[in-house]
């Protein structure tokens, strides 16, 4: 189940394509989930691909699914950089990061949703992340797989593309093509 789940919700990574995506996996027995993520994790570690929990309830995990390859390569991108040291950041080591965007989720997910700056660890174009919050999520140009503030055509363009992959990711899913198969390696 958590890799049908994966190549559903996650295959623009697992494509290549994005740096990361996120996805709540509901589970019954809380040992069992765990297992499955570290067993699954290991099989695409091998791919260039790790599965983290970035928060936990009774019955779900909201789980983070990312290359490793380009975020180390995002977070050391200047721009970002400098946002994410703004936002309280003081390390671009990617477990460093992922310790203190959990810590931020923990804290803010019950009052205001996503600490806002998640955004640059799914591929979302620094602008539209900025622009989310100098608008606080509104007057946007368009509304996808993220609000769009600057580049529209350039995020449609995109947004077709990931919707694309999906479909194609869903098919051969289901004509058996196992995860490891359908994921490009770093």
């Amino acid at each position: 189940m958590l890799e049908k789940m994966v190549i559903e919700h996650c295959a623009p990574t697992l494509a290549g394509l994005k740096t990361g995506d996120l996805f709540n996996y509901n589970f019954e027995d809380y040992q069992n989930a765990q297992e499955s993520i570290r067993q699954l994790s290991g099989l695409l570690n091998k791919r260039g691909i790790y599965l983290e929990v970035l928060f936990e309830r009774e019955k779900s995990l909201l789980i983070y699914v990312y290359r490793e390859n380009k975020l180390s390569s995002d977070l050391s991108c200047p721009m970002i950089r400098e946002f994410l040291e703004n936002q309280g950041y003081n390390s671009t080591d990617i477990k460093t990061a992922l310790a203190l965007l959990k810590r931020r989720i923990a804290s803010n997910i019950t009052k205001t949703g996503f600490p806002h700056e998640i955004g640059v660890f799914l591929s979302y174009p620094l602008q539209d992340v900025k622009g989310f919050i100098e608008n606080a999520g509104s007057n946007c140009k368009h509304c996808g797989y993220w609000k769009v503030y600057q580049d529209e055509d350039k995020a449609i363009n995109l947004f077709r593309k990931f919707d694309k992959c999906k479909q194609v990711y869903h098919h051969l899913c289901g004509q058996g093509s196992d995860i490891v198969k359908l994921t490009v390696a770093s």
